[in-house]
């Protein structure tokens, strides 16, 4: 093996911590032509001839006047790098650099971040792209040379429009898009200056010209897109789940249908979202449409990122180092200098402290145009029983009565018949015998199951009085639905959950039981919305649940028709009064001026450390140093394990991640391999930052 001396940085494909950071193999002269700087490639790990997945960061000849001190520090042999798996560079640099700067805000490692933002390889799609990659730069330079040489002139940009196609087509011309219902030139600046803001959305529909009716912010954000391809540059849109994604599309179909678009999405077969990946980086612009992954895709001159609805729980990634789309999007905007829209009907406690810090500016509608909410607490009803019913008598009449001209919704907490009983003697919530999980009901004629386990509970008795009979507490789409269907006679009953998907709905008379965020879009809007639960939604145990509910319950009433009532039943104080005048910004204050009082997130970032108690303890001692952060608990976890709560300022976020990756390294390298058949237990501490659910 001939060596160059040309060495090669790698980061390794593994989750162990101590690992996260680049090794130096030497480039062998036989690989010289197809490493660089983004490709895949094996290299050799440790001894015994174990081969590992890595992906080159950078080539450098550590002998050259350029070097700096450090690329030429290290004068040891150097292992050569195995084999290059592809010559596709799959990993740009500023993925690589958001990669690292998100992986150490959040003490994670940067492989997990890349493990999110390029897909597992298709060997057959690969090859056939670069194939086409191939053919298109062979006829690009016969081209160049069989042509005269002209003076260039500056002319828009070449635009594919074909996904995955790499073959250039005429340019084509972009319209101005309107921005609909904003004030004039706000939205254009912000997208050509590259500002930072905070965008209220429209709250209602709109009708596309195949008659299909779509939100209106699907149309406002599709709008963005569109003025960003039209500078030249690329747009990523992102968006919580796969039902967003299809009225963004279907907006961007009727806006620019020629336009190149990728569309991000896990639920897409694993060639086709490679594909789309490939597609997203070739040197073209591109609007590309994805869920909380699509943060990371790879852009051709990136000039927005725009996220809707950026309190939705569905853009917290549930892996490691559990990165936010939101936080991901406010460090990659600083990174390559885009813009950034916060698209929403409500507004986050996160984006609400932006706005105070004149991070973000906001932009509101030229009117001020809502749907007609009318909390039923806000009405006088002489009937004590009528005032505690599910259903107040006024969103009966209202339903009853809009039944007549269309679809009236009814959004209800839980999915299911009756997902929780209790005990009818002594009323304590009815347990599994086999894991103490909840019991329910999927139908009136079921045996009641287990909602964790399975497990039937026909034999079932209460643990506390011994008592055999149950009662329903809560009820679910299914319940609802039967209620219903009995009390409006002749009336069609949809339900829409989770185990009943329904996007699109017609003008048609119906009643529609639906879970929050799975409500069909109707043609035309809704002609009236019943919002049930709402006590049993704030009952919820967490910090965000009063945001939460603000944001659901606004989701839903940008359903309505002009003018449709939308009654929220049960709910009465600051939330109910947000809702009626629809003022979301004015309770996200007020729950950040609480927050800010409290130490509670936003206003301070803070940290979990799970372990046992000694690596906890460790781990909380090596942030003595650092000034302005206290410490909550340990408590007890899971046995035999802790967690503590560490609070903190944001200017000292480095600082912190930084001592408690540390620790987690420290902890982590401490587990060797066993000896004469002593045994080390597997590391167990865990860091956690920005956890939703942890206060």
């Amino acid at each position: 093996m001939t060596h160059t001396g040309l060495v090669a940085r790698v980061l390794i494909d593994s989750p162990l911590p101590q690992l996260d950071h680049l090794f130096s193999y030497s480039v062998p002269a036989e690989l010289v032509e197809p490493v660089s700087a983004g490709v895949r490639v094996k290299v050799p790990f440790r001894s015994g001839g174990r081969v590992v997945d890595a992906y080159v960061i950078e080539v450098f000849d550590p002998r050259a006047e350029s070097a700096s001190e450090t690329d030429a520090a290290y004068r040891g042999a150097l292992s050569p790098l195995d084999s290059v798996v592809s010559t596709a560079v799959v990993l740009t640099p500023a993925v690589w650099k958001l990669a690292r700067r998100l992986a150490d805000r959040a003490a994670g490692n940067a492989s997990d971040i890349i493990r999110l933002a390029v897909p597992p390889r298709q060997v057959r799609v690969e090859k056939a792209w670069l194939a086409a990659q191939g053919a298109a730069a062979a006829s690009t330079a016969q081209a160049e040379a069989l042509a005269p040489a002209t003076v260039s002139s500056p002319s828009r940009p070449v635009i594919a429009p074909v996904e995955g196609s790499s073959v250039q087509k005429a340019p084509i011309s972009l319209a101005t898009p309107a921005f609909v219902g904003y004030p004039t030139g706000r939205l254009d600046t912000a997208i050509v200056e590259h500002h930072r803001v905070a965008v209220a959305a429209i709250p209602e529909l709109v009708q596309l010209d195949d008659g299909s009716t779509i939100g209106r912010w699907a149309q406002t954000l599709a709008e963005l897109a569109v003025a960003t391809l039209g500078t030249g540059q690329s747009a990523i849109l992102c968006v919580p789940d796969f039902r967003d994604q299809d009225q963004v599309q279907a907006a961007l179909a009727q806006l620019a249908p020629t336009l190149p678009l990728s569309r991000v999405d896990a639920r897409q077969p694993n060639p086709d979202r490679y594909r789309a990946f490939l597609a997203c980086l070739e040197p073209a612009p591109r609007i590309i449409l994805g869920n909380r992954s699509a943060v990371y895709a790879p852009a051709h001159r990136l000039g927005l990122i725009a996220v809707w609805d950026d309190g939705d729980p569905l853009y917290t990634e549930p892996l490691s180092p559990y990165v936010n789309t939101r936080d991901a999007a406010l460090v990659r905007q600083q990174h390559c200098d885009c813009a950034l829209v916060l698209l929403g009907h409500s507004r986050s406690v996160e984006t609400q402290r932006l706005v105070e810090l004149n991070y973000l500016t906001e932009v509101n509608p030229s009117a001020d145009r809502h749907p007609r909410i009318i909390p039923t607490d806000f009405q006088s009803e002489p009937d004590q029983q009528a005032r505690a019913a599910r259903i107040p008598s006024a969103a009966w009449q209202a339903a009853r009565e809009a039944l007549a001209h269309g679809p009236v919704l009814v959004q209800v907490a839980s999915p299911g018949y009756a997902p929780m009983l209790a005990c009818q003697g002594c009323k304590k919530a009815a347990r599994c015998t086999h894991c103490q999980g909840p019991l329910g009901l999927k139908s009136a004629s079921a045996v009641p199951s287990c909602r964790w386990c399975g497990a039937l509970a026909a034999g079932w008795s209460c643990a506390h009085c011994e008592g055999t009979k149950l009662r329903v507490v809560t009820l679910g789409t299914g319940r609802t639905a039967e209620e219903l269907g009995r009390a409006f006679p002749g009336a069609r009953v949809i339900v829409a959950d989770g185990e009943h998907t329904i996007q699109t709905l017609g003008a048609e008379p119906a009643l529609v039981i639906a879970t929050r965020g799975a409500e069909p879009v109707p043609t035309g809007g809704y002609r009236a919305i019943l919002i049930l639960d709402g006590e049993r939604m704030l009952a919820r145990e967490s910090l965000r649940v009063g945001e939460d509910c603000l944001r659901w319950w606004a989701n839903v009433a940008a359903l309505a028709a002009p003018g449709a009532p939308v009654l929220l039943a049960g709910v009465g104080g600051a939330l109910a009064r947000a809702l009626n005048a629809w003022r979301p910004d004015v309770f996200a204050a007020s729950e950040l001026a609480d927050r800010r009082q409290l130490r509670f997130p936003p206003a301070v970032r803070v940290a979990s450390v799970t372990g046992t108690a000694a690596d906890v303890d460790a781990a909380v001692t090596a942030l003595a140093e650092v000034a302005g952060l206290d410490v909550l608990g340990p408590v007890d976890t899971e046995a035999p394990l802790v967690r503590a709560v560490v609070r903190f300022g944001y200017a000292r976020g480095d600082e912190v991640a930084h001592a408690l990756k540390a620790a987690v390294v420290q902890n982590a390298t401490r587990r060797r391999k066993p000896k004469s058949g002593s045994f080390q237990p597997a590391p167990t501490l865990k860091v956690r930052f920005d956890d939703p659910e942890l206060l």
